[in-house]
């Protein structure tokens, strides 16, 4: 880590730009293991950005910075890479690409305004980045296709292209191909040798590998001049006219800002190949945020607002995207700045509301930013200003979490949430000693307010502490981010949370006598308990004939009941759906009080449960598992074995099927991971609370 610091106060200084025009925002996009980062580092050092570039083994690389990434050699954070090309600063947006990180890339995709997709050459296309690639492509955002590790020994470019076309649809088409040391352009037929590193040498292709190409650049033509507004463009190509080079060059740019085409370069991070094409195709294809679409905001309370555009000069509109902890600075607010420009020594409203079910209560605050900071992976570089369109980071401004908007105080403003995945794997931790416990409660609200695919659920039922994470690794991540606050933490099995209810109808007794001198305590009631459906919830009745107990204590007696209800009885989980009435009972004109009948309430229902018709009730979840048909026969296997009962299925989009069922709660503990196992990491699935039902005898009950 020492080398990595050592490298990160060797960038050189940050540049602040004064137009969105001169502004890319890049996310890359690609499964684990593609080459992301080490593309990243590539294009950094080409630009000068680095002196050189760093290795994902040696933990040597500017984006992974997180000790956690360091030690698993993969992404598990967003981070942001700025570089200087053709006058331009173009924010590469470096996502891990492991499934239990998707919350990062989701806000990877918010604060970008196009995405570049890297695909190894040796690996084909996996159906998650099939899945983002969907996502991209139902709001319109531009892409591109990097193939990457061309120097992979089983590296095949050709094939990994046409997996490519296969799995992403119409308009994937390569601009370059592989030849020798470098890449053929297409569309010019230039050779770009980098047999002598970055920036390339451009001379003359050999014939052969213009032959080679002649169907592909055919395809590639064609599919420009579909993409074209001049209508006579096809006409004039098939009667065998040659259209001009920039032409072809200035439609290509056109209908990939469009999003409507999308270029495949091959590039290989280590020799250098194609990184000077992909910086050129960022720069002259992809849109500057004065062309990407602006979320919709609202007042804070909900009130309509004008609709805001990339300018630096209207109102400040500003999106938290990400929240990390840095040992040095405190906490580090990565800020997307759509509207208006945000400044150093200024207030500013933090606003966030949605987002309350996973523990982001609502909240507003006035607070003042210190100094604006360019980010490059951990290191930050200060700037004078962020206008519209650029990127930033803020430290030390409290309030700020993970989704919350930043505006101006006089002019207060709010951003719907992004969309985020539901955590479905539970983790129960305990700090190991009392003194760990301050610390671990200080690291966890830190955790939750820069994560929001982090839930924090405070069981009071089952008195854990559980942690909703994306998945193992996800779990791995927050588990030594706390351990690395300094709070030592084990995990648990996680507890259900049960009820038990009355199987038949029973009496109770409940006598409760006491003289010690002075005022006693005298009461007496006589319950009968019978169940109710599940759901009826509880129900108490009044048949007390006579005055035997006094009107003024028969809310007493329920008050008590009610409490016992909620404590449980013999074995501590709450009693639902039964009905109690009050048939008898005595009093005493002195000694008779509220809580003297509180307490004969309660011990009548304990007597009632003694008589062992009570039965233990378990949450059953409502489940949508959407998964690819070749999977279905192993799925509902599995859900059998769980005494799941399959509700039916229908068809998904994207060629899925969705399967509905109803499954016991302590059977889902662990799911998502045994369902990512038997279908290769392509299902998903959610779930919700549908109700409570008997457990089979013989059960285990924790």
């Amino acid at each position: 880590m020492a080398d990595k610091q050592a490298r990160n106060a060797d960038t050189g200084a940050a540049v602040a730009v004064d137009d969105p025009a001169k502004v890319r925002n890049v996310v890359l996009v690609g499964p684990s293991g593609s080459g992301k980062t080490t593309l990243t580092e590539a294009l950094l050092a080409a630009s000068g950005t680095v002196p050189r570039a760093g290795s994902v083994v040696d933990g040597t690389t500017v984006c992974d910075h997180d000790p956690a990434a360091v030690r698993q050699q993969r992404s598990v954070g967003l981070s942001v890479a700025p570089v200087l090309h053709s006058g331009h600063k173009i924010n590469l947006i470096d996502t891990p690409g492991y499934a239990d990180f998707v919350g990062e890339l989701r806000a990877g995709l918010r604060a970008a305004d196009a995405a570049l997709f890297v695909v190894c050459a040796a690996e084909g296309v996996d159906a998650a980045t099939v899945a983002v690639w969907e996502e991209c492509a139902a709001v319109g955002m531009p892409r591109a296709v990097v193939v990457s590790r061309l120097d992979h020994h089983r590296a095949d470019a050709m094939a990994e292209i046409a997996a490519c076309q296969s799995a992403f649809g119409a308009g994937v088409l390569p601009l370059y191909l592989p030849a020798g040391d470098g890449l053929v352009g297409l569309i010019t037929q230039r050779y770009f040798d980098y047999s002598g590193g970055h920036p390339p040498k451009i001379g003359e292709p050999d014939p052969a590998d213009l032959e080679r190409m002649a169907e592909a650049r055919n395809e590639l033509i064609e599919g420009i001049i579909a993409e074209s507004e001049d209508e006579s463009l096809m006409d004039r190509y098939l009667a065998g006219e040659e259209i001009a080079e920039d032409t072809l060059i200035s439609d290509l740019e056109t209908a990939v800002a469009r999003g409507s085409f999308h270029p495949v370069i091959p590039v290989c991070a280590t020799s250098g190949i194609g990184l000077a094409e992909v910086l050129d195709g960022i720069v002259r294809a992809f849109p500057s945020p004065l062309e990407h679409k602006l979320p919709d905001v609202t007042t804070p309370d909900g009130g309509p607002h004008a609709a805001i555009s990339a300018d630096p000069a209207g109102p400040l509109a500003a999106e938290v995207v990400r929240t990390a902890v840095d040992s040095y600075v405190g906490r580090v607010s990565l800020v997307r700045v759509f509207s208006g420009t945000l400044r150093p020594e200024r207030p500013v409203h933090v606003s966030g509301h949605g987002l309350a079910e996973r523990g982001h209560e609502d909240h507003d605050a006035d607070e003042r930013v210190a100094h604006l900071y360019s980010p490059l992976g951990a290191n930050l570089r200060e700037v004078p200003y962020c206008v519209a369109g650029d990127l930033c980071a803020l430290t030390k401004v409290g309030s700020a979490e993970t989704g919350d908007t930043v505006s101006s105080p006089e002019e207060p403003l709010l951003m719907e949430p992004w969309a985020m995945p539901e955590p479905l794997l539970p983790v129960a931790v305990v700090a190991k000693t009392r003194s760990d416990e301050d610390t671990l409660a200080r690291n966890l609200s830190r955790l939750v307010a820069g994560d929001p695919t982090l839930r924090l659920d405070r069981n009071a039922e089952t008195s854990q502490l559980v942690l909703w994470c994306m998945g193992e690794a996800h779990a791995d991540v927050v588990l030594s981010r706390l351990r690395a606050g300094g709070a030592d933490v084990d995990t648990e099995p996680v507890k259900i949370s049960l009820r038990s209810t009355f199987s038949k109808p029973a009496k109770g007794h409940g006598r409760h006598v006491k003289q010690s001198g002075g005022h006693g305590q005298f009461a007496v009631c006589d319950i009968e308990v019978e169940p109710l459906p599940r759901g009826g919830g509880f129900q108490f009745v009044d048949k007390v004939v006579g005055g035997s107990v006094p009107h003024q204590f028969i809310p007493s007696v329920e008050k008590g009941v009610r409490a016992q209800l909620q404590k449980g009885l013999a074995d501590g989980h709450p009693v639902v759906d039964v009905k109690v009435t009050l048939v008898d009972g005595k009093a005493h004109s002195v000694d008779s009080s509220d809580a003297a009948f509180q307490t004969a309430g309660a011990l009548a229902l304990r007597e009632a449960a003694a008589s062992g018709h009570i039965t233990m009730l378990e949450p059953l979840e409502e489940v949508a598992i959407r998964l690819p048909d070749e999977h279905l026969g192993t799925v509902l296997g599995d859900l059998s074995s769980r005494r799941g009962r399959v509700l039916g299925t229908e068809a998904g989009d994207g060629g899925r099927t969705v399967i509905k069922a109803e499954v016991p709660a302590t059977e889902l503990l662990r799911y998502l991971i045994d369902l990512r196992s038997m279908t290769s990491g392509t299902a998903t699935f959610t779930r919700r609370h549908a109700r409570f039902e008997p457990m089979p005898e013989g059960m285990a009950v924790h």
